[in-house]
């Protein structure tokens, strides 16, 4: 079981990348890749929304070491590609393509779900997914306040979107 990502948003939008600094004088940006997809949603062509409301249109893309140089149409100098800096960039989540393997799922699928014990009693809700380096985590809001629970199968025992829950067996502890 594992989340893919487009990692965070609001409402339906989720973010996959942040533009950063400027890359020589043609209008190229440095962008920060925030999503499992990349290829799909920075293809060239690929309309991406700012957080700002501003929709740009990828023209063109290349990987630079861990991010992506990115010329966005209209943006074809150095001074209007800095405008952009640090700008979010999302797509609408009702747009997102199925995900081929039945125990992937995104992380805005995850989010709100009712957390449960096997037992069936209510454990707390998952406000978001962490993609943290040795596991993803989920982030339960519970009665104790927050908890990270590893999303693993040995913990994580089903996912249930159409019930909207996840079934979780914690070791002693996690969620104290």
């Amino acid at each position: 079981m594992q989340p893919g990502s487009d990692i965070t948003g609001v409402g339906t939008q989720r973010v996959v990348g942040r533009i950063g600094r400027p890359h020589g004088l043609r209008g190229e940006v440095a962008v920060q890749v925030r999503t499992d997809f990349p290829e799909q949603r920075f293809a060239v062509g690929a309309k991406l929304r700012g957080d700002t409301g501003r929709t740009l249109t990828v023209e063109t893309v290349r990987p630079h070491g861990k991010a992506l140089l990115v010329r966005f149409a209209g943006i074809v100098d150095r001074d209007t590609a800095a405008e952009l800096c640090g700008l979010l960039l999302t797509v609408d989540a009702t747009a997102l393509p199925d995900l081929a393997d039945p125990d992937e799922f995104y992380d805005h699928q995850l989010e709100g779900l009712i957390a449960v014990g096997s037992d069936g009693e209510a454990l707390g809700t998952v406000r978001e997914v962490v993609h943290a380096p040795a596991s993803d985590l989920l982030v339960l809001e519970t009665d104790c306040g927050e908890a990270l629970v590893p999303f693993v199968r040995a913990i994580v025992l089903e996912v249930d979107l159409a019930g909207g829950r996840v079934v979780l067996d914690p070791p002693a502890g996690l969620l104290d």
